[in-house]
């Protein structure tokens, strides 16, 4: 018996550093208070801003390389910032509403990774949104510099069913048309 306590003590002291060794997988949790997305809209006139909460998000490293990361949006925050008064809450509403967003039945949007790849300065990463319960996959390019990660991109709004005053679903809109595609500009902090 204590041959085999000899023998066995030392196998698993060495079972559990090579199992260390292997999972250095770091998931850091984004801080919601300092994080910011901010949104632009576009129309046939013009353009809209806002910001939008970011309710909780991770982002996982092993051995400090991006490999992985998930996000949940509160779209019920969805805030117009380059209007006042009666016209920003009439377009805050309408965002909310069935035909935009449909935030009461819709409150949130997700992101998760499904790929991550490094480039020179940055990261490749495929991932997928969720926007009024439909999935779309998207591609975007992230840069993560000591605790910030920032990135932006475009997203077609009608691929989630948003298809309000879209020129390629009704005719006759003319200026009144509102651009298919929207940036989301993000900066993460972790």
């Amino acid at each position: 018996m204590n041959m085999r306590n000899t023998i066995f003590k030392p196998m698993a002291l060495l079972f559990a550093v090579v199992l260390t060794a292997f999972t250095t997988l770091d998931k850091k949790q984004v801080d919601t208070d300092q994080s910011v997305i901010n949104w632009v809209g576009y129309k046939v006139t013009g353009q809209h801003e806002g910001t939008i909460t970011l309710q909780e998000g991770v982002l996982e490293f092993n051995k400090n390389q991006l490999t992985g990361g998930n996000f949940v949006m509160d779209m019920t925050s969805i805030n117009t910032t380059d209007l006042e008064g009666d016209y920003k809450n009439k377009l805050d509403g309408h965002l909310k509403a069935d035909d935009f967003f449909g935030v009461k039945k819709h409150p949130k949007a997700t992101l998760v990774f499904s790929s991550v790849t490094k480039n020179e300065a940055n990261y490749s990463v495929v991932g997928d949104l969720t926007i009024k319960g439909i999935t779309n996959t998207i591609a975007f390019d992230l840069e993560v510099l000591e605790n910030t990660a920032t990135t932006s991109f475009k997203i077609d709004r009608t691929k989630y069913g948003i298809k309000y005053g879209s020129a390629n679903f009704f005719d006759g809109l003319k200026d009144k048309a509102i651009y298919d595609e929207f940036d989301l500009n993000v900066t993460l902090k972790f």
